[in-house]
């Protein structure tokens, strides 16, 4: 399962080795000013949409990039039954890869939190 923290001003995502080998990367850092909306959902799985390169299990996992040909560009790393975190970011300042993040993890809600805190921390 991919590891997200806070540092500074700073979001950390680490993939686990399986992880790795759909997304093909081991990891993701954005700056939290590039975050324009981070919540808490309870089925990361759903946000997934659009044409994918990736590993799915229909309604189980999603683990890889969707909106390949349209739509938002979006890293998933999505599991059913667990809780996620819902990044909307900036593109152009989140390195100009993805519009998206969308990660099961079961500190979402700290997470969601400490982006915030982050974020008002760095106006």
């Amino acid at each position: 399962m991919a590891s997200v923290t806070v540092i500074g001003d700073l979001i950390d995502i680490r993939l686990a080795g399986w992880e790795r080998l759909w997304i093909g990367r081991e990891r993701l850092a954005l700056p939290v000013t590039a975050v324009r909306h981070a919540v808490q959902v309870d089925d990361p799985v759903r946000l997934a949409r659009g044409a994918r390169r990736g590993f799915v299990v229909s309604g189980v996992v999603k683990i890889g990039i969707w909106g390949l040909y349209g739509g938002p560009r979006q890293l998933v790393v999505a599991r059913r039954g667990e809780p996620g975190l819902h990044l909307v970011l900036e593109r152009a300042l989140a390195g100009g890869e993805f519009d998206e993040v969308v990660l099961s993890s079961p500190a979402a809600p700290g997470l969601v939190d400490a982006i915030a805190r982050a974020k008002a921390a760095g106006r």
